[in-house]
């Protein structure tokens, strides 16, 4: 594309003014989108508009106030107007400036809001776009908890509040299938600053724990619902609330809740 004659072509001023086809129009804007010389010259084209008008309007010889000025002397009847400086070709020609360029001044204004309607609209598509994902992902995960509770192979465990948290509850799902566990943990408050809830595997004789890991998203999971890998044989589920990053073993005066498997 040669860009001296694409500019002396008249296209960009077209474009500006809002005259081009849509296939035109989609044309042009890829060519400046592409090309910093064609931006500039369409960022000149629009302030030399939007100075011709302001000075066509500045300049122009007679105004309302000057003949309202007039009308209030002492002879009403009789208007004297001095021999205009201007030909009469001038202010066709400055008629003509104020008149293209408000246009293409309100083309522009059209067409940037255009942008900014498209703009937004994508933007609104796209957002729809990834709820619509999300909530197709919210409900397949929903589809698959709700065939594990319904499997009578789930083993379901209930762990009840403890000395430091009567009140806390909650259940886990155990698929021995896919050495998995599912945890519904709503019944345990939000946990500390600093603090972290680890969920452990027991056996009880001798007591021996194993970490299962620990629940990072508790305060962003609005379902409480978490699937842990439990590769185990476990006898009973416990969980204690430990400093960011879990612990080692257990600290068991922060046991918030408890659970045997029932054989």
């Amino acid at each position: 594309m040669n860009i001296k004659e694409y500019i002396t072509s008249g296209i960009l001023e077209l474009y500006i003014a809002g005259s081009l086809s849509q296939e035109e129009n989609e044309e042009v804007h890829n060519a400046i989108s592409e090309n910093q010389e064609l931006l500039a010259e369409v960022k000149s084209i629009e302030n030399a508009i939007l100075q011709l008008t302001a000075f066509a309007k500045k300049d122009a010889t007679y105004s309302f106030n000057d003949i309202k000025s007039k009308l209030k002397g002492n002879n009403p009847k009789v208007i004297s107007l001095s021999k205009p400086k201007a030909s009469l070709k001038t202010y066709v020609s400055w008629a003509a400036a104020i008149m293209f360029g408000t246009t293409l001044i309100l083309s522009v204004l059209q067409n940037n809001q255009l942008k900014e309607q498209l703009a937004s609209r994508n933007i609104e598509k796209e957002t729809l776009e990834a709820q619509i994902d999300s909530a197709s992902t919210s409900l397949a995960a929903a589809e698959k908890l709700i065939e594990v509770f319904r499997d009578k192979d789930i083993v379901s465990v209930s762990l009840d509040g403890q000395t430091v948290s009567p009140t806390s509850y909650a259940k886990v799902y155990w698929d021995k299938k896919t050495n998995s566990i599912y945890l519904d943990a709503k019944g345990l408050p939000e946990p500390p600053k600093g603090k972290v809830y680890q969920v452990w595997s027991l056996k009880l004789s001798p007591l021996t724990p194993t970490s299962l890991g620990t629940l990072n998203s508790f305060i962003a999971d609005a379902n409480k619902i978490f699937t842990i890998t439990n590769a185990n044989e476990s006898e009973a589920f416990g969980i204690t609330l430990e400093p960011t990053g879990g612990n080692l073993t257990p600290t068991l005066e922060q046991l918030y809740t408890l659970g045997t498997v029932q054989s």
